[in-house]
């Protein structure tokens, strides 16, 4: 597989998103397929894992570790900090526990230096400033090696990476959720150098033909229950918008999520897309998009053919976007 640069990071094109192996997109995989896809990935010429604290909690972090542990030299691990997994709840992006709490990373990881940390959401009551200067003692002791920001505004993307260098910026981006490209953060990375990492890049399974109704997704372990494109009646209304992908994808003899996957590798070459599942699969599926080059007559081409077609439902529900940065 080609790589790629996030900042000075270098990364294989295409990543691997870790999070739905252990929460929020149904049931945990079992773990022997958790770590099965994972070390196939790996072999396939993936080099990026993401993972997240809070997915699981802490769950994902330890299947990542485990299943690569004897390759650790050969991929890059990003992993996420910024909420608190105490009683207490809510943000917590304050120096003093951004310090403490990146021991358990590193342990479960079960690794001495993490490739990518990112502050998983902006936290309003911490400066970014600090956020960055603590991400940076941390990079002067070697226990991280890049910093990444999520979910975060162009003005906070700018404050952070004065102080110290921010390597990725991650976001939800695909042909279902444009917003970077006109909320200025996409425009920021590229004029600063910084690494676009969406997440969500086959909109959280949308784009892969498998969700026909809202009653497949379980509240209490499925987030896309609560959000409004996963309604009965917006899954219904972007047929028009999935049919129109479709034929694109025909006609390149692609599936639609590996047309998904290549349209974001089209936009901008610092963009390294991290779909996750736990099948192996769908995992070659997805690898095999970074096979289809798409031109800038196919990108006009595509821009055409979807331009009167509107996706219905915002991208997540109230309470995940009021810790959304607005821009």
């Amino acid at each position: 597989m080609k790589h790629r640069k996030l900042g000075s990071l270098d990364v294989s094109e295409i990543g691997f998103g870790c999070m739905g192996l252990a929460s929020n997109y149904g049931p945990p995989a079992p773990i022997d397929d958790a770590l099965k896809v994972i070390r196939e990935a790996h072999n396939q010429g993936v080099t990026f894992f993401d993972t997240a604290e809070v997915y699981g909690p802490y769950i994902s972090e330890t299947i990542v570790g485990g299943a690569l542990q004897l390759v650790r030299a050969e991929v890059k691990v990003a992993t996420k900090f910024g909420f608190d997994l105490t009683e207490a709840g809510g943000l917590n992006s304050r120096p003093e526990h951004i310090k403490k709490m990146i021991a358990g990373c590193l342990k479960r990881l079960r690794t001495d230096r993490i490739d990518l940390f990112y502050q998983h959401r902006v936290d309003p009551d911490v400066p970014i400033e600090d956020v960055a200067g603590a991400v940076k003692d941390l990079i002067a002791e070697g226990k991280v090696l890049h910093f990444g920001l999520s979910e975060a505004s162009p003005k906070t993307i700018r404050h952070a990476h004065a102080v110290q260098p921010v390597a990725a910026v991650q976001t939800e981006y695909s042909l279902m959720n444009r917003d970077p490209e006109n909320n200025g953060v996409l425009a920021t990375c590229d004029e600063l150098g910084i690494g676009f990492v969406p997440w969500g890049p086959v909109g959280m399974g949308y784009l892969t033909k498998q969700i026909e109704g809202a009653s497949a997704f379980k509240p209490d372990v499925d987030l896309r229950a609560g959000f409004d494109r996963f309604t009965t009646q917006n899954i219904a209304a972007n047929r028009t918008f999935i049919e129109a992908l479709e034929k694109l994808a025909s006609k390149k003899k692609v599936t639609t999520p590996q047309f998904a996957l290549a349209w974001l590798l089209a936009q901008k070459p610092f963009i390294v897309p991290i779909p996750g599942t736990g099948s192996v699969g769908h995992l070659l599926e997805n690898i095999g998009a970074a096979e289809l080059d798409l031109s800038a007559r196919d990108l006009n081409e595509i821009a055409a053919a979807l331009a009167n077609v509107m996706v219905h439902g915002g991208r997540m529900n109230a309470q995940q976007m009021r810790v959304v940065e607005a821009t």
